[in-house]
């Protein structure tokens, strides 16, 4: 039996210390309560007629209730779809008609949104004292989560993964954050994302985590201060700022801060290790992959070498990578080549759900997983991204990698944040752009002779757009698709 929910039945049992702090609600819980109360919420699904393998989709912004909720699921062998808070009601019949799910976990104010049977969670606090629901006799290829992806082309895709896969994700999140009993863990993330895993990692480890229902940075940086937090979640975009400031007293607690969710630029990293000295766990993983269960990492014990600052690291536990020829997956590059990245580990799912044709195509009966990223690896196997696949720019049968353009033209003084893409060409099939936010007076001509002196000639941007803010989800990772759909000239 491999239940994922078990490891809150031994942490209830040796430990008598609060593991989670909701600063909204000023709620906390050990690991006793959090048991009693994912039990309770466990027998109210099950009283609605949720079985094992039943699908349930949990509609929920950031809380207390999206966690027990998500637990409570796994607890009795279901599976939990997490949906974003901010999908319409469109979105939600697309993903509720393809998984068949049976029920879905809301609020009041979303109960009514869309035609499924709802439950909402509410009190949950009240439920501290409950008996313990035993957990289902689930398997290590048992699912327990469908992870929709952003669907970069086409619909969503339902990515199956398991008990075990999580398992796997958990276990290599404590190891490379060496997490403890006496660590604080402030997690930002969107509990839709399988970023939260992160936070299940800090709650198997019986740390102190703090969920953050809505990220502002005042708040962030105040708490990183008044709770003396020792692991800090961040994205590129928050890092970045940071960097613009000097915040050194409020995170002098911070022995590490994680990134993820897209390409740290190298000089924002550099920038915030010289005036920070915090190091960066640099990952990289996807939601197939449940972030770095199956996937590569900078830790800082990587740091003596990866003075670079544009690794993804090496490889964690049970972990594969190697770079295949975009073309034909069997042919392995050498060092240095750029090509698809390929994963393979046990942590990698089990496919696309109803999706045999996507599945077949991207996970393949040796093991190995094809993300779809594009990268390579040095001499010492480390790995560096440099773009997604469908990002990639054709112009002319010339190859144009957005990231690494991004990263030459970051560095003129002038641009706060800029995003590389394409628009359509009916000479050139696609030529590159820019979308800038400036950080005070614009620059065009300067930023496009700049590009001029340090880019070959085919990579410079043919047009600047000017933007106030780049778009992305939930303020984390970059949209490029919007950005093509809001400059297409076709």
């Amino acid at each position: 039996m491999l239940n994922i929910t078990t490891f809150l039945d031994a942490n209830s049992k040796r430990l008598d210390k609060d593991v989670l702090y909701n600063p909204n609600t000023g709620n906390k819980f050990n690991s006793s309560e959090i048991l009693s109360i994912v039990s309770e919420i466990g027998r109210n699904l099950k009283d609605l007629g949720i079985e094992k393998g039943d699908r349930v989709l949990i509609y929920l912004n950031n809380s207390e209730e999206y966690l027990f909720s998500l637990f409570a699921i796994w607890r009795i062998g279901a599976i939990a779809i997490p949906a974003n808070r901010i999908f319409t009601a469109a979105e939600l019949e697309y993903i509720i008609s393809d998984s068949k799910a049976k029920l879905m976990i809301t609020d009041d104010d979303a109960k009514d949104i869309i035609d499924i049977e709802t439950y909402v969670p509410q009190n949950t606090s009240q439920f501290k004292d409950c008996d313990v629901l035993p957990a289902e006799n689930t398997d290590w290829d048992d699912l327990c989560q469908l992870q929709y992806t952003s669907g970069t082309t086409g619909k969503p895709k339902g990515a199956m993964l398991t008990h075990g896969n999580y398992f796997t994700a958990i276990h290599n999140e404590c190891d490379v954050l060496t997490l403890k009993q006496d660590d604080v863990y402030l997690g930002i993330y969107p509990m839709a994302h399988v970023g939260l895993s992160w936070s299940i990692a800090a709650l198997r480890a019986a740390a102190y985590y703090i969920l953050i229902e809505q990220f502002n940075l005042d708040e962030y940086l105040d708490l990183c201060e008044s709770e003396e937090v020792t692991v800090l979640t961040g994205m590129p975009p928050v890092i970045h700022s940071l960097t613009t400031m000097d915040k050194r007293h409020q995170l002098k607690t911070v022995r590490e801060i994680i990134s993820g969710g897209g390409p740290l630029h190298k000089k924002i990293w550099k920038d915030f290790h010289e005036t920070y000295g915090i190091p960066i766990i640099n990952a990289y993983g996807l939601s197939e992959t449940i972030v770095i269960g199956t996937g590569t990492v900078i830790r800082p014990e990587d740091y003596r070498e990866a003075d670079r600052f544009e690794s993804v690291g090496h490889p964690v536990c049970f972990s594969e990578v190697k770079i295949v020829d975009e073309d034909d997956s069997n042919k392995i590059l050498p060092p240095y080549e750029q090509g698809e990245i390929a994963l393979r580990g046990p942590a990698i799912a089990k496919g696309y759900w109803g999706n045999e044709e996507k599945t077949k195509a991207t996970f393949l009966d040796d093991g190995w997983f094809l993300t779809g990223d594009i990268g390579y690896l040095d001499e010492d196997n480390r790995l560096f991204i440099t773009d997604r696949k469908k990002d990639m720019i054709v112009m002319s049968g010339w190859k144009i990698y957005p990231t690494e353009v991004e990263e030459v033209l970051i560095k003129y003084p002038a641009v706060k944040e800029i995003a590389i893409f394409s628009v359509n060409d009916c000479h050139r099939g696609e030529i590159p752009v820019a979308a800038v936010v400036w950080e005070n007076e614009k620059d065009a001509d300067g930023l496009i002779r700049y590009a001029s002196e340090n880019l070959s000639r085919y990579k410079v941007p043919r047009e600047i757009y000017d933007l106030d803010e780049l778009p992305r989800v939930n303020g984390w990772k970059l949209l490029r698709r919007e950005l093509r759909q809001m400059f297409k000239n076709d």
